[in-house]
């Protein structure tokens, strides 16, 4: 019985979490008028691993609980992918991404081997997409209008969905997904909390 309420209280937390997950990272780029800092390639590759994962999840008829703030999440990355492109005057080609999306969700039931390579290959699509945001700070020296607080809730419903994960379909394949990316989550959190750390630093002596 406790771990049945644990497990519920783990998925409920976890989908809570994703309602809002991205509202942080949208309020700061729409209070800044400005994405710097926030990787396009990154917010790319996150929806692709997003829309891969779930399409898997649901190919196999995985417990809703276990996945169902991913639609939330995809549908938070694409106002995202927007604000983005809106902001870098490039929204024309949203209808290219849009195309490319819709397409590929398409091919990936097309056949069961094509879904499971997909999902092979998903731990390193999301792990790309945190690399290319470390290196978008790292180039920059500056973490910009990039939201700690998204990514510390993300990096909670990452932990959160080891232990259900563990606990109901005990699939490796997406265990080793959800540890990886929880570490590389946790490698942006530090990375942003240092340079907006560093930037305050440097504006308050300028002052």
């Amino acid at each position: 019985m406790h771990s049945d309420t644990l497990l519920h209280a783990a998925n409920f937390s976890t989908l809570l979490v994703c309602m809002v997950l991205k509202f942080p990272q949208i309020f700061v780029l729409m209070r800044a008028k400005s994405a710097a800092g926030v990787s396009l390639n990154s917010l790319l590759l996150e929806l692709l691993g997003f829309v891969v994962f779930v399409t898997y999840q649901m190919y196999y008829d995985y417990p809703p609980p276990t996945y169902l703030e991913y639609p939330i999440l995809i549908a938070q990355d694409v106002v995202l992918l927007l604000l983005i492109l809106h902001y870098n005057n490039s929204l024309r080609q949203s209808l290219v991404y849009a195309v490319l999306f819709v397409g590929g969700w398409r091919l990936l039931t097309v056949e069961k081997w094509v879904i499971d390579l997909a999902m092979s290959l998903c731990t390193f699509i999301s792990a790309g997409s945190k690399f290319a945001q470390l290196q978008c700070m790292w180039t920059s020296k500056d973490a910009g209008q990039v939201s700690a607080l998204t990514w510390a809730m993300g990096t909670y419903t990452c932990l959160a969905r080891i232990y259900t994960t563990a606990v109901t379909t005990g699939d490796m394949q997406v265990l080793v997904r959800f540890i990886v990316i929880t570490l590389l989550n946790l490698w942006v959190l530090l990375t942003v909390l240092y340079y907006h750390k560093h930037s305050s630093r440097s504006s308050k002596k300028e002052e």
